[in-house]
């Protein structure tokens, strides 16, 4: 399987040349989906010839991968930052999960992005794989290890309350953009946040 980091990518040829060709790709995938997109008309788009596009990143599945690794590190460092996790819980997690809704209800390009790994994941269950690995997991690890040392919370398995939170703000997203529910199921964001942080820091009480 093909496996190529962004940083690799980028030591070999012009960044700028790399960056065209990705941004070329969203557009291509977002399209075409995954099946349908053509390493050609990402070349077009990018304004590149096919060979740069093949010297940068041999495959479409490589392309692929490093779109979705270069995705997945800007929204990790807009919602995580690059410090741990300190502070106060009510306060934390309110800031995190905030973030990380308001993003997720604001980007749309990633919400169509979502789509199409939603859209393929049957033909293509390896891609899928590859988005959890790169921005559900290490997303998850962090929220979870921070619970687990905030040991007033009394939170028995902060694995699983963990998938609680990360499942009721994605779940949000889906039902209400991606499914365009907001007038079937309306809920606003605040009243969701307001409701994990008080499920979350009620447990030690």
């Amino acid at each position: 399987m093909t496996h190529i980091k962004i940083n690799e990518v980028e030591r070999e040829g012009s960044s700028d040349k790399v960056e065209k060709i990705l941004q070329g790709a969203m557009q291509e995938f977002l399209a075409h989906g995954y099946a349908g997109a053509s390493m050609d008309r990402v070349a077009v788009g990018a304004g590149v010839s096919k060979a740069t596009v093949y010297s940068h990143f041999h495959d479409k599945e490589g392309l692929f991968k490093v779109l979705m690794e270069q995705l997945a590190r800007k929204r990790f460092e807009s919602v995580f930052g690059t410090q741990p996790l300190e502070g106060e819980p009510h306060v934390v997690l309110r800031e995190l999960l905030t973030k990380a809704l308001t993003q997720m209800l604001n980007d749309k390009e990633f919400q169509g992005f979502q789509r199409v790994l939603i859209g393929e994941s049957a033909r293509f269950p390896e891609l899928s794989q590859v988005f959890l690995s790169c921005i559900a997991k290490p997303g998850s690890e962090i929220i979870s290890q921070y619970l687990a040392s905030r040991q007033e919370l009394n939170i028995p398995d902060p694995e699983a309350m963990v998938w609680i939170l990360m499942g009721s703000i994605v779940h949000l997203v889906i039902a209400q953009e991606i499914m365009h529910g907001k007038d079937i199921i309306p809920m606003e964001s605040d009243r969701l946040i307001d409701a994990l942080t008080h499920l979350i820091t009620k447990c030690a009480d």
